[in-house]
């Protein structure tokens, strides 16, 4: 007789522990520094999409990475602000669904062999939403931000162990 063995499950390493979120100041916003390289890395991504002759992989996980915590701040929609009160975080670009549509778009294009691009609305919305993205950086405490990026690392783990929601967007190795 013989076993048949199950294929490994893939192991998903999360960039934040439950301890870092516990550590993060819950009365001051992320330090300005670490804000700042990540936002510029996020813009410098979205930059190279629209101008590079090639752009990578990395281009686009950078701007979906931004897209992607955005739309976990506005699904949970009320996060506790630096002072503890409760602030409402809202798509007010109103192009969040824009955004994670076009990033989806231009993935699929790479698939089919073309450049990782973006058409002019998803330039928009993406520009949008990274705009959106520094404002809420600057507006809730590091705790909210590492606590926001769990949620998002564990939805992402989710789709790609096969658990989607209707509103999920295919996600594909790039």
């Amino acid at each position: 007789m013989t076993r048949k063995h199950k294929p490994a499950q893939p192991v998903y390493v999360m960039r934040y522990t439950l301890l870092d979120e516990m550590l993060a100041s819950a009365t001051q916003p992320t330090p300005a520094a670490q804000a700042a390289r990540q936002i510029t890395a996020m813009r410098d991504g979205f930059w190279r999409i629209l101008h590079a002759p090639t752009p990578g992989t990395d281009d686009w996980r950078l701007c979906s990475d931004a897209v992607n915590l955005v739309e976990t701040f506005v699904t949970r929609k009320t996060w506790l602000g630096c002072d503890g009160q409760p602030v409402d975080i809202e798509d007010t670009s109103g192009l969040l669904a824009d955004a994670v549509q076009a990033m989806a778009m231009a993935c699929a294009r790479h698939r089919k062999g073309a450049a990782i691009r973006l058409d002019a609305a998803g330039i928009v919305a993406v520009r949008a939403v990274l705009d959106d993205y520094e404002r809420i950086l600057a507006t809730l405490p590091a705790r909210a931000l590492i606590a926001c990026h769990r949620a998002t690392e564990k939805r992402i783990h989710e789709i790609l162990r096969g658990k989607r929601r209707p509103h999920d967007v295919e996600v594909v190795a790039l």
